[in-house]
């Protein structure tokens, strides 16, 4: 199955087509574009499998999913430390050292968090990290570079995946 990131007409505005569904979903403040740096908001284009696959456990159900399901945990991470010289863009066991981010949060954002395999084989520091599919805030609002959807689409679209899946964004007009 191929997920494919439309990017609309504001730049992080986007729709996601799975077969004949589309789905409304957020993409990075940045817009989608080729050329990707840590920090700049933008969502990676290309064509990525689907790795992992992460939900909290206080708050759901492992997903429905041909992906292999992990439970959150308050203690991981994950670094985005470009001068982490052994888990850039990896998960981590916090506390780290490096700068990272937090996977357990309360906003629900990353209540379920599909890793999405860009700059991953092998990373290559400053090129991006921490590229997920995951749940869009109730407004939509722009993200730091993933794919964000509401969680009953997500939860929709996980059913139909598995490790052959592939996410292609395209790439963002100029606005």
């Amino acid at each position: 199955m191929i997920l494919t990131v439309q990017p609309g007409t504001s730049s992080s505005d986007a729709r996601l087509q799975v077969g004949a569904n589309l789905y409304r979903c957020a993409i990075g403040i940045g817009g989608a574009h080729r050329v990707k740096q840590e920090g700049d908001g933008r969502t990676p284009v290309g064509n990525f499998g689907l790795r992992r696959l992460y939900f909290r456990p206080d708050r759901l159900m492992a997903p429905e999913s041909g992906l292999q399901a992990s439970p959150l945990t308050p203690n991981l991470g994950w670094s985005d430390d470009p001068i982490d010289p052994s888990h850039y863009n990896q998960l981590v066991t916090l506390p780290h050292q490096y700068s990272h981010e937090r996977l357990w949060r309360s906003d629900r954002v990353y209540d379920v968090i599909v890793e999405i395999g860009y700059n991953d084989d092998p990373a290559r520091a400053g090129r991006g990290s921490a590229i997920f599919m995951h749940v869009a805030r109730d407004d939509y609002a722009p993200t730091e570079g993933c794919v964000a959807l509401s969680l009953p689409d997500l939860l929709h679209v996980l059913r139909g995946c598995d490790d052959d899946t592939r996410i292609e964004v395209l790439e963002s007009a100029e606005i």
